[in-house]
């Protein structure tokens, strides 16, 4: 029950002011006058002023509401290293005793855990969550058990009562950690990229070597082993060694007592990508399909092309002096024997043999096939002659051989069952819509895959393998009728695009292939074959420990599954002879950036509320009642705010004099001032 005296003012205040100026002046002149009634009249001004402002006696029933304290348990992972959980564990229970001692007060428990997408300890925004589900009237202090190392203290709220900081950990506490930088997403095969590379130790470091090994790892294979020194960046010059995905893991072997070995490893996936395409295109006359090969090749702008086209073969007697011709020697010796190494794809488009390329150019060109070259013949009418590209030294990589018969006969190209799962033919589209071909080089004895064919199913596109290089074969020189719309076209581009770049070795046209696709911990692993069935995949953890999984077939020749990795670092894959690697996680996770627990990094939101920052180390401090604005810490103590709150359940107001007797008291004191005055 709680007894207030209120106003509520019949007039405005300004009017009720400055008639009480008015009446002061009034007997302020009695006064100087001398008039004995002046003490008289001064009462009945002040009881018609009290009148006014209307005086009310109010009586409240309260009923007082508990303080409440807000207690964060950090159990981010930084935070779960070394003794810290007992330390909190130990922390709490202490806490929860001396907290339910303290009366009225009610306790808010607060678990924080890891935050999403590496974003760290978000211990402001469990704060500030807290915060708007409790009326901060009644908040009297804030305690965070923690080790300090949180990482959204720029989104801090404005606190209204003192915020506590009880850190985990010990003062002995050292760590050792990894750090790469520069590390791009992309870099060119074959030339090196520089990466910077620190080793740095935090904390209360032991007298160790000034030297730290590391182990740098590419796709899982046995590491290389080098030292570099601590507390220095050092520039490393790495090579990618194929193209596509190339995970790249760096280690630190785990020093005795150091906090955590998690920090010591890093993982960078960079993806190898040609720096450009070199292809030799050699026409062996004009035709329309040659501009379609120009076309694609020059419209692709990481690739160079070389282009040349036979328009007058030695055999050619026009009677034109040789000092006024202005057409370009064919350079045969330097394309085909100094630098034929340097072209990634040597494409003989209607090529016939006329004595302009001896056996042995052909010969070496054999050979650059068998050590990891590319060749894709583009046949026409002159492959089913004598002079047949085919009747030459090539003949020991072509993956089909010509019967001599040239079939002039429209006949629509169908992608074969072996196609649909081939990545170059896979996909295209609906073969039902496809334009005709108006003639095909009947071709047989097919080595390799035949993923398209064509009249009576005879073999229109061949790929195969020879040695360490690829070799394809198109039966057909109508391609292009595609590119002019002939009945309606077809996916000329895509195709031939496929083509070339299936011969160049590009990773995402491996027809045998086994790779994986990363989003957070979930994994989505993709197994591409020929074959109508595969076995399971073996997924081997970063810590040894391996899972089989089976996969299902998304469409032909693709089989997929997924799967959620338990923990941060590098997968190993492998199906029969496909194997592959995956980094799950960042390649540095932000809870493991710096272990070592700290005041430092929430001084600037405790110092503004008079907090405490005291050890855990030191023991549990005990609890004590501050005044709002006073220090709110001190040694082996922190301060809580008695916050007084209540719940108003009644309110009864009623006036102080009833108006009868205002009036009463008012005419009593005129008239006998009055009378007095008049007596004199």
């Amino acid at each position: 029950m709680t007894q207030t005296l209120l106003f509520d003012p019949l007039v405005p205040w300004v009017l009720i002011w400055a008639l009480a100026a008015l009446s002061v002046c009034s007997i302020g002149a009695a006064l100087w006058r001398g008039l004995p009634g002046w003490a008289l009249r001064g009462l009945a001004a002040l009881v018609l002023i009290a009148a006014l402002a209307g005086p009310v006696y109010q009586v409240e029933d309260r009923s007082p509401l508990n303080d409440i304290v807000l207690v964060v348990l950090d159990e981010t992972a930084s935070n779960q290293l070394s003794d810290r959980p007992a330390q909190m564990d130990a922390a709490k229970a202490t806490l929860a005793e001396r907290l339910a001692d303290r009366p009225n007060t009610e306790t808010r428990w607060i678990s924080l855990a890891d935050g999403e997408g590496d974003s760290g300890s978000q211990l402001m925004g469990a704060i500030s969550e807290a915060l708007a589900e409790e009326p901060r009237a009644r908040i009297a202090g804030i305690i965070a058990l923690s080790d300090g190392q949180i990482h959204d203290i720029q989104a801090a709220p404005e606190l209204p009562a003192p915020l506590h900081l009880l850190m985990t950990g010990k003062d002995t506490d050292w760590d050792r950690r990894l750090i790469v930088r520069n590390a791009p997403g992309f870099a060119i095969i074959g030339e090196p990229v520089t990466l910077t590379l620190r080793i740095e130790d935090q904390g209360a470091v032991p007298d160790n070597s000034p030297l730290a090994p590391l182990e740098i790892s590419i796709d899982g294979a046995p590491p290389q082993r080098f030292s570099l020194p601590i507390g220095t960046d050092i520039e490393l010059p790495l090579t990618l060694p194929h193209g596509g995905r190339n995970v790249i893991q760096f280690t630190v072997p785990e020093e005795p007592g150091e906090l955590t070995g998690r920090n010591n490893t890093a993982l960078v996936q960079i993806n190898g990508v040609r720096d450009r395409l070199r292809v030799l295109l050699v026409s062996g006359e004009p035709h329309p399909g040659s501009r379609t090969w120009r076309n694609l090749l020059k419209s692709d702008s990481a690739v160079d092309l070389v282009h040349f086209t036979i328009l007058r073969p030695p055999e050619k007697q026009d009677g034109v002096p040789v000092d006024e011709l202005s057409l370009i020697a064919f350079p045969t010796r330097e394309l085909f024997l100094e630098k034929i190494d340097d072209f990634d794809l040597i494409i003989f488009d209607r090529y016939q043999r006329r004595g302009i390329l001896p056996a042995i150019y052909l010969d070496n060109v054999a050979n650059y096939v068998t050590k990891g070259g590319a060749v894709l013949v583009a046949a026409g009418p002159d492959f089913a002659t004598a002079d047949s590209i085919y009747r030459s030294p090539l003949s020991t990589v072509l993956p089909a051989r010509p019967t001599a018969r040239v079939i002039e006969q429209p006949f629509q190209p169908v992608v074969t069952d072996l196609g649909q799962r081939h990545p170059v033919t896979a996909e295209l589209g609906g073969a039902e819509s496809w334009g005709r071909w108006l003639r095909q080089i009947e071709v047989d004895q097919p080595q390799g895959h035949v993923v398209m064919s064509g009249l009576d199913d005879r073999p229109l596109l061949v790929l195969n393998r020879v040695g360490e290089g690829r070799v394809a074969l198109l039966a057909s020189d109508h391609a292009w009728l595609w590119s002019r719309g002939y009945e309606g076209g077809g996916p000329q581009l895509e195709l031939l695009r496929r083509l070339a770049h299936w011969m160049m070795k590009e990773p995402e046209l491996e027809e045998q292939a086994l790779w994986a696709e990363a989003s957070g911990q979930r994994m989505h692993i993709l197994r591409r074959t020929l074959d109508d069935t595969i076995g399971q995949v073996t997924v081997t953890q970063p810590d040894g420990s391996t899972v089989q999984l089976d996969l299902s077939e998304s469409s032909p020749g693709q089989w997929e599954t997924y799967y959620d990795g338990p923990e941060i670092g590098l997968y190993h894959l492998s199906e029969g002879d496909q194997s592959a690697v995956i980094g799950l996680g960042p390649a540095a996770p932000r809870e493991f950036e710096e272990t070592i627990a700290t005041a430092n990094v929430l001084q600037p939101v405790i110092k503004p509320t008079r907090g405490g920052l005291l050890r855990l180390q030191q023991g549990v401090p005990v609890l004590r009642d501050v005044r709002a604005g006073r220090p709110a810490a001190g040694r082996g103590w922190i301060g809580l705010t008695p916050r007084n709150a209540y719940e108003t359940l009644s309110v009864v107001q009623s006036q102080l004099l009833p108006p009868w007797l205002i009036l009463l008291l008012a005419s009593f004191f005129i008239t006998v001032g009055w009378m007095r005055e008049g007596r004199r």
